[in-house]
């Protein structure tokens, strides 16, 4: 983020650091720093700094990046505001093999390093910040930073993302890439021949399963109740399907393997780093046991990151933006969604860049309206 701090020297004189893309605490340690050495007494405050742009992109995944590098190239001085997870999804995911243009598997981090990258040079201005509040209903739209800041801007392209939604246990997160994962599009074809275990009992887990099929030589599929929520024809596709093995009416407790976490013996085998199994848990009977496993896939669910948005903008009822069919427009012009916030079917990589395409060309479109309306009423 970008930041002012001042304060007040001895003898009254004002002092005021400049910093640029650092923490609010990394800014006031370097200025407790800085009146440790020059004798500095007084108060120390924050101040903020307005932002103004034709065009402000809300988050720095496939769809973010790919709308700030088109909306550079066509001179729309775009700012990418990072968010919470810079990156997106993808710096969560270790290798990669779907995303087009690369012979050799790839890094989801260094991916979204190069897209970054490649933003910033066509012309991109990216702050590390994360926006807190957004007001729609001005011209102007207004949003404010977790840091203080407020960013004003003609045409907003929302690309805040989904949150795959985890159980929560300290192991999976060690595991994270490591055999945890919440994608079976994205990770399945790494589990050719091997066991997995998917977790969850809905749409999403009975889905993931069946694509696992595809792979895996055995898949588990881990619910805690005693019959599925998915739909009848996916219910009837995943149990008689022979790759296919449920366990009814159990937890997981924690996530097996080697590097990071607790190991499963392997008859002494020393394994790579990973997973190795799963320590189960029958919610019934209380009962604990253990599955050999090479990866496991948390179905649970995505969460579509719109809650600043919520009231403002047309969602559905899981909370994902409305836009009109084919487009990435929302409910209110000059507002356009792209990526997973928006998109509860896909949610690739690949179907994120497009959408933020689509969105910084209708931002252009959008924002040559408004010049040319500007122009006819001086």
């Amino acid at each position: 983020m970008h930041i002012g701090l001042s304060f007040t020297a001895n003898n009254g004189a004002q002092c005021l650091l400049h910093g640029a893309c650092v923490s609010i605490l990394e800014a006031k340690l370097l200025c407790a720093v800085l009146s440790a050495q020059s004798h500095i007494i007084g108060d120390l405050s924050i101040m903020s700094t307005t932002h103004h742009t034709k065009t402000l992109i809300v988050g720095s995944g496939p769809a973010g990046c790919t709308a700030a590098i088109y909306a550079a190239r066509a001179s729309l001085e775009p700012i990418m505001v990072r968010g919470l997870q810079p990156g997106g999804q993808l710096t969560i995911t270790t290798d990669v093999e779907n995303y087009p243009g690369f012979a050799e598997t790839i890094q989801g981090p260094w991916l979204m390093e190069q897209m970054e990258a490649q933003a910033t040079h066509v012309g991109t201005t990216i702050i590390a910040d994360t926006i807190t509040d957004a007001d729609l209903s001005v011209r102007p739209f207004k949003l404010v930073g977790d840091s203080g800041d407020i960013y004003t801007c003609d045409a907003l392209i929302i690309a805040t993302g989904a949150s795959a939604r985890w159980l929560g246990l300290p192991s999976e997160e060690a595991f994270m890439g490591m055999g945890v994962s919440a994608c079976a599009t994205c990770d399945g074809f790494f589990y050719r021949g091997k066991e997995v275990a998917v977790i969850g009992g809905g749409n999403t887990a009975v889905e993931e399963a069946l694509y696992l099929t595809n792979h895996a030589s055995k898949v588990t599929l881990i619910h805690r109740r005693d019959s599925l929520r998915s739909e009848k024809i996916l219910q009837t596709r995943i149990l008689n399907n022979p790759k296919v093995e449920v366990i009814w009416d159990t937890v997981l407790e924690e996530v097996l393997g080697n590097a990071g976490g607790p190991a499963l013996p392997l008859g002494g085998a020393v394994s790579p780093p990973g997973v190795t199994g799963l320590r189960l848990k029958n919610v019934k009977s209380g009962e604990e046991s253990t599955i050999n496993v090479d990866g496991v896939f948390i179905a649970i669910g995505h969460s579509p990151n719109t809650e600043i948005f919520k009231g403002q903008l047309d969602m559905d009822g899981s909370g994902y933006i409305l836009t009109k069919p084919g487009t990435p427009m929302t409910s209110i012009p000059g507002v356009f969604a792209s990526g997973d916030v928006q998109d509860h079917t896909y949610q690739q990589a690949v179907t994120a860049a497009g959408t933020g395409c689509m969105a910084a060309l209708d931002a252009e479109r959008y924002i040559a309206e408004l010049e040319a309306d500007t122009v006819a009423t001086q």
